[in-house]
């Protein structure tokens, strides 16, 4: 089986993460990798807010926590240091699912460098809300964008979970 391959079967969602904040190289490169995803006539449509920031990560994870109605204390983000918030320009026909390729990518390319990874969903409540559009505002970041998705990533706190069998009769030949 080849290296790429290999990641597409081994990785999985990491629920628990160290504090350790991960190297800015190592961000870059995976947000690299997701910006190579695949999109719809090739226009690119979608872009990574990348969050270190505490304070900030910590608002999103509460705002998020609100949105999924957990009780007060839960984190959503599950202590992961870092969160890569994937929106998409609602104008291009294909946005979801050029949102979706990238985060797919982000996801690979975390696994490929020993970074745990999972994505969050209610990025597209959060930044439907006047808290989010705000945020999106104080950066700069213009236009209708759909929260697609939060990619959090971080050094998982334990091993990898076991690969889970495939389930049977989902491949059909023609």
């Amino acid at each position: 089986m080849n290296e790429m391959i290999r990641a597409m079967t081994e990785r999985r969602s990491t629920r628990s993460y160290r504090s350790d904040m991960l190297p800015k190289e190592v961000i870059d490169e995976i947000i690299q990798a997701g910006l190579y995803a695949a999109s719809g006539r090739g226009f690119q449509s979608p872009i990574v807010v990348a969050v270190t920031d505490k304070a900030m990560r910590d608002r999103l994870s509460e705002m998020n926590r609100k949105i999924g109605g957990w009780q007060a204390g839960f984190d959503p983000f599950y202590g992961a240091p870092v969160v890569l918030i994937v929106l998409a320009d609602k104008s291009r026909p294909t946005y979801l699912y050029d949102g979706s390729l990238v985060m797919g990518n982000l996801m690979l390319a975390a696994h490929s460098m020993g970074v745990g990874s999972c994505w969050i969903h209610r990025a597209k409540e959060e930044f439907e809300s006047k808290e989010g559009k705000e945020i999106l505002q104080s950066l700069g970041i213009e236009g209708d964008y759909e929260g697609i998705g939060h990619c959090v990533l971080g050094y998982a706190d334990s091993g990898l979970s076991q690969i889970p069998p495939r389930k049977e009769n989902r491949v059909y030949y023609i």
